[in-house]
């Protein structure tokens, strides 16, 4: 089911494809500077997949990136310079120097999770937030990222069995962009489409060609609404290509130029041009616009970055581990009454019979056991005055003379006897 998009939101998917390709390019740079601290991690060539879900998302919705993500955390409202300041280290960034790479969220305002480095254990987590978004009648949805690699880990199969057997309001991105860095996916996966890894937990899936921003932005439409409706989580495979190493350090020279050569000719950005312009939305001239738009907000946005200063060496010492409200002030939103989830009070005991049963005290002074009227009961707890198998004298008299210490040590004889 194909969702017809307005002017705006054409344009809308171009611009933020436009941004992400610019803000990476830009990081480039600045690792090259030597001012960026930690890894860098491309995703050039897959900036489609990133906006295209991010775009179908609502603003009350939670996503949760990988490293590869930027592109979702520009869709959800984070400006340029947090990103170039969380990899430079700076004071001003997110987690205030505190981290090199893309690991900050935003939990008030734009609910984004930070990305975790243990690649799979996103899944559970956000099906978490799921689970508590609809415990809360928020009616949100949660969505998070995984690749062809990751898909392989023990949480990713953990986390979405728990989503399913939840039915949790959860769209989960497979991007199978060829290689989990230098594996090759036929080498590691005996499946043609890793979608079908959902059948197992039944789960609905979708594949989606990953370079097409408007199928990716329609699929994940579609996946989101399905969600929010009720109907349990959705995978969603996005078949691409990483057209970089697995970061600055690895040249990927593993990858044929055959191959290499291929996926560039279909550039995402390349091949949305031309579909724009071919519907008449985007012609030279709306197209350098853009591109002046976008080089004047990085200028100013790296200029920001830059003069943010470094973090002063007291703040190591801080903020190691949340101590609550002085941490952070968040709270519960409820959308809906508290009553409707509280159990209720009440003066019964919480005791679950079943007719036939009876009741009655043991000889230790604690309930006795309970057999089904149907069935003999064991020997070890025959009824009053009946022959047991303790020699044949009658169980009350038996239970009479002992103490509680020995009823323990008589049942564990009688379980001992039982195994043999």
């Amino acid at each position: 089911m194909k969702k017809e998009l307005t002017r705006q939101q054409y344009l809308g998917l171009y611009y933020n494809m436009r941004l992400n390709r610019a803000v990476e390019d830009m990081m480039v740079k600045l690792f090259r500077q030597n001012k960026i601290v930690g890894g860098l991690y491309s995703s050039l060539g897959q900036e489609a997949i990133s906006i295209g879900t991010a775009y179908a998302l609502e603003k009350k919705d939670w996503l949760a990136p990988m490293i590869r993500n930027i592109g979702a955390l520009l869709v959800k409202g984070v400006p340029p310079r947090d990103i170039f300041m969380q990899h430079m280290a700076k004071y001003d960034s997110p987690t205030k120097g505190k981290d090199g790479t893309s690991h900050f969220g935003d939990l008030d305002n734009l609910h984004i999770v930070s990305p975790i480095s243990m690649l799979g254990d996103l899944i559970p987590v956000m099906t978490g937030i799921a689970m508590a978004g609809r415990y809360l009648g928020q009616k949100i949805v949660a969505m998070t990222w995984i690749g062809d690699g990751g898909s392989s880990t023990g949480v990713f199969h953990e986390g979405l069995n728990f989503a399913a057997t939840q039915k949790a309001p959860f769209v989960l991105i497979l991007e199978n962009n060829l290689w989990a860095y230098s594996t090759p996916v036929r080498k590691q996966v005996p499946l043609e489409n890793l979608a079908d890894r959902a059948k197992a937990y039944g789960i609905d899936s979708y594949i989606v060609d990953g370079n097409d921003v408007v199928a990716v932005y329609s699929t994940a439409k579609e996946a989101v609404e399905r969600a929010r409706a009720g109907e349990g989580p959705i995978l969603i495979e996005a078949k691409t290509f990483r057209r970089m190493g697995h970061a600055q350090h690895d040249p990927a020279e593993y990858v044929p130029k055959e191959m290499r050569a291929y996926w560039e000719a279909r550039d995402p950005i390349t091949v949305y041009e031309k579909v724009l312009a071919g519907e008449k939305l985007l012609d030279a001239k709306s197209k350098k616009e853009i591109e002046e738009k976008i080089d004047t907000l990085l200028a100013a946005e790296r200029e920001f970055a830059e003069n943010s200063p470094m973090p002063p060496a007291e703040l190591a010492e801080t903020g190691v581990y949340c101590t609550g409200d002085d941490c952070h002030k968040i709270r519960a939103k409820w959308e809906r009454p508290i009553a409707e989830v509280t159990p209720p009070r009440s003066s019964v005991k919480a005791v679950w019979t079943v007719a036939g049963f009876g009741s009655g005290k043991g000889s230790g002074g604690v309930n006795a056991p309970i057999h089904f009227g149907d069935m003999q009961p064991a020997e070890h707890t025959v009824a009053n005055g009946a022959k047991s198998a303790n020699g044949g004298k009658p169980a009350a008299k038996m239970a009479a003379k002992m103490t509680p210490k020995k009823v323990k040590a008589a049942a564990a004889s009688a379980s001992r006897k039982a195994r043999r």
